[in-house]
């Protein structure tokens, strides 16, 4: 592939919380505790180990082994859960919902930026082990988001009733799906794979934690790879002293809003992520999980019967932690609890809501890791890329948004000039002087003066529209094929990563897609890749 690299504030698409991250700016620095440099994990790994208690790997150890019982593992990952074991070992995370058949695009690339971590850091720290992880959450209950993905322009969705956490569900329904895709997706030897791929992780298993962990294991089993799900009775109960100070004290509550009010007081008025609630747990049993509150000395589970006294809520935690599933705010704090974690790597979206939890990590003594925005690319094909060029057009000019980028090509090829900037300085000019006569006869007449000048302006400015508008007609053909494209590489006007499915990338590449991912994508290289192939 070949590879083109572009800053993420040149693109249009990344918030200025995140590009100022990007850049260190020192008013972000309060809220993250160390850059996402290769350097800084020296340190990052001294900190964890030191804080990391080896009660927790065991846990830990014996969870995965639980987990992997029934998947037929490859070495690499059975291999990377022993090391787990180990005290010399850490991990690299990323998270993400239970997305059909891996949802848009950048699932991919989430996991492909934490393989490729891994691997950077095994060369830079021999003395250490470093395992990449995927977070499965299965807790999560929003159906809507998963339920679905696009093919070619279509979308392939899962009609089903929502009910609980999502890991929990059936997946009754989904030979529909497969129908479908496979109807869509035609008879090529990777066409072929990709509906394989498919029966085998949704149709000969039972619920969706399972099938999602089947299909990512079988793209990406082999690279070592370790999946992990919390909804775990084990590893649940390694919250439990930080889910009791939640409902206790409101720990996060108080911790995340002084934070979040910090993020807003700032010039740059960024805004927040996520709000935080004076209880951050749901109650979770099948088919069920809604938020705890606190109402008048007693704790009420929304939309149930459920109540409880504080004494009989901590003896439910004590019994059962796997029913208290933590949400938005405290799910990252649950995963440095069970892992001997060094760094998250999200996107956009998540690296926003995770700086806002710093301070809640430091009330709670937890090594806060350091926040690694994902790789995030935009690939052509050889065919589209021909299209470009014989077009003129540069691929920085498709992050435009349309509008803007439709009216600038047609300024740049027109037979005549369109843009009266000149011409509006040389009124501007005409008018000083008059503004001088003005003054210098009566000051009066400076207001008529000023609204001569207005209304001149304003003329030229509907002339330019107007010429610009009669260029558009006269060129269609080439707005149309510049449009097209645009739309082609940016579905819905937005990044193709949002809305493409890796199996129309398979179609073409077929197996050979994940490895010239894995060997153009560099994690730390903190730039928007275009890729052409």
């Amino acid at each position: 592939m070949d590879i083109e690299c572009i800053p993420f504030d040149k693109t249009g698409y990344f918030s200025d919380l995140i590009c100022d991250y990007l850049d260190e700016k020192e008013s972000i620095r309060p809220f993250y505790h160390r850059f996402s440099k290769l350097a800084a994990f020296q340190e990052q790994i001294t900190e964890k180990q030191r804080n990391y208690p080896e009660g927790h790997r065991k846990i830990l150890y014996n969870s995965l082994l639980s987990q992997y019982s029934s998947l037929p593992a490859p070495k690499k990952v059975r291999d990377n859960i022993t090391l787990l074991g180990e005290g010399n070992t850490f991990t690299v995370v990323t998270g993400h919902q239970l997305n059909i058949f891996m949802g848009p695009l950048y699932f991919l690339y989430k996991i492909i930026s934490t393989l490729n971590l891994s691997n950077e850091l095994r060369q830079e720290y021999p003395d250490n082990n470093f395992v990449p992880v995927y977070w499965m959450a299965t807790e999560d209950h929003d159906l809507e988001e998963i339920n679905y993905f696009n093919f070619r322009g279509k979308k392939l969705q899962w009609n089903r009733e929502a009910g609980g956490a999502v890991g929990h569900m059936s997946t009754d329904g989904l030979e529909a799906v497969h129908k479908m895709f496979s109807l869509e997706v035609g008879n090529s030897d990777n066409a072929n794979r990709l509906k394989e791929l498919f029966r085998q992780a949704y149709l000969e298993h039972k619920d969706l934690a399972t099938a999602t962990r089947t299909l990512v294991n079988e793209l990406f089993g082999e690279y070592g790879l370790v999946i992990l799900d919390g909804d775990d009775a084990a590893l649940k109960s390694l919250l439990v002293p930080y889910v009791k100070r939640d409902l206790q004290d409101q720990l996060s509550f108080d911790k995340v809003r002084l934070t979040s009010d910090a993020l807003q007081q700032l010039p740059e008025n960024y805004g927040v992520q996520v709000n935080p609630r004076e209880i951050n747990y749901f109650y979770l049993t099948h088919g069920i999980r809604e938020r705890i509150v606190l109402r008048e000395g007693r704790y009420f589970v929304v939309d149930t019967d459920l109540e409880f006294t504080e004494v009989e809520l901590l003896a439910e935690l004590e019994a059962h932690p796997e029913r208290f599933s933590p949400n938005v705010v405290t799910r990252p704090l649950y995963q440095e609890v069970v892992l001997p974690n060094l760094c998250y790597i999200g996107g956009g979206g998540e690296l926003a809501y995770w700086l806002q939890l710093k301070s809640a990590f430091e009330a709670m003594e937890l090594t806060f890791p350091i926040l690694l925005l994902r790789n995030s690319a935009l690939l052509i094909t050889e065919k589209q890329y021909r299209k470009l060029k014989k077009l003129n057009l540069k691929v920085t000019d498709l992050f435009m948004p349309q509008s803007s980028f439709i009216n600038k090509k047609i300024r740049e090829i027109s037979n005549i000039e369109i843009d009266l900037t000149p011409q509006k300085k040389m009124l501007e000019e005409q008018f000083r002087e008059l503004y001088d006569m003005a003054a210098k006869t009566d000051a009066s007449f400076l207001g008529a003066v000023k609204a001569q000048e207005v209304k001149q302006k304003k003329g030229l400015t509907r002339l330019e529209k107007r010429l610009l508008k009669a260029q558009k007609r006269k060129l269609k053909d080439q707005v149309v094929r510049m449009a097209a494209i645009q739309n082609e590489l940016f579905p819905n006007h937005s990044l193709q990563e949002r809305h493409l499915n890796f199996s129309e990338l398979y179609l073409e590449m077929g197996e050979d897609l994940i490895p010239e991912l894995m060997k153009s994508m560099r994690p730390l290289q903190l730039q928007f890749l275009v890729l052409s192939y």
